[in-house]
């Protein structure tokens, strides 16, 4: 068996933007500008944010933080956004989510500039997504195809199984796996928790997704001799952290297969920064 090693691969795609960063910088041009907002206390959301500062630190890109509290009114929030979309050394937002109760996430991700929206979940990206046009995409479904990339597993011609339809990963992971190109083209089938006997599904995949966020959820007798499983979910348990595969029960069985951790988040952050990179080149293009 195959193990998709996405610490290894994040940080060669991090490599390359440092350089590219490097060659901007020695060009007389300031480096991209990433404003990160991290509302509450919530533990899970800190670490994330931490390591979102030290990749961009690490990559040359400047980190401009925004830690506010629980109680921050709704429209405090709103007019920092809006701030931050008219700054011209600011090339990317991102909101951490979730948000404490009584903020509406969608409201106030909506605010952010489609052009500054480096985590791709505005409307209008996920509308470009959708139509196969160029654009910011959500980063984390962006890495797992960078990651197939990487062991050039091809799914064109592919049964592919998305188990999960959160917007966040399973719906645009879905549209990117049936796009034109060798590492799309895929018969895409969604799955989640109102499908009748999921494992009827996810037998057949030649590819399988997992992000649903239940702890060594799937086993030998869900999956399909030979497959590759991409496992996006993440599951703290008193034995540390685990994903929606049991990944020793698998190893076995499939020919290729993600560990968690180590596998797609490490790719996330890779793909926050590549898509900032993005965001900054066409934001400068045609300035002095």
């Amino acid at each position: 068996m195959i193990v998709l090693d996405g610490k290894t691969t994040a940080q060669k795609i991090r490599a390359e933007l440092a350089g590219q960063v490097s060659r901007l910088l020695q060009g007389g041009k300031r480096a991209p500008g990433l404003a990160v907002i991290l509302v509450g206390d919530d533990p899970a959301s800190q670490v994330y944010v931490a390591n979102k500062e030290r990749a961009c630190k690490e990559a040359g890109f400047v980190s401009y933080a925004y830690k506010l509290g629980a109680d921050t009114p709704q429209a405090e929030l709103a007019e920092l956004i809006v701030e931050l979309n008219g700054r011209a050394d600011v090339d990317g937002i991102l909101l951490q989510l979730p948000l404490p109760r009584g903020l509406d996430s969608d409201y106030l991700l909506a605010l952010i500039s489609p052009e500054k929206d480096v985590d791709g979940f505005h409307p209008v990206n996920m509308g470009r997504l959708a139509l196969g046009l160029p654009g910011l995409k959500p980063c984390t479904p962006a890495g797992v195809i960078e990651l197939l990339k990487e062991y050039d597993l091809k799914t064109a011609g592919k049964h592919a199984v998305v188990v999960g339809r959160s917007n966040i990963v399973g719906k645009p992971l879905a549209m990117l796996l049936a796009r034109p190109g060798d590492f799309g083209n895929a018969t895409v089938t969604v799955c989640h928790s109102k499908t009748p006997d999921l494992s009827e599904f996810t037998r057949q995949a030649d590819f399988l997704f997992l992000a649903i966020g239940r702890p060594e959820f799937v086993g030998p007798d869900m999956v399909k001799p030979g497959a590759v499983i991409v496992d996006v979910g993440i599951s703290r348990t008193a034995q540390g952290l685990r994903g929606d595969a049991d990944f020793n029960a698998l190893s076995g069985l499939v020919s290729a297969m993600t560990p968690v951790p180590g596998g797609v988040g490490p790719m996330t952050i890779a793909m926050l920064l590549s898509n900032t990179l993005q965001a900054y080149l066409a934001q400068t293009a045609g300035r002095v």
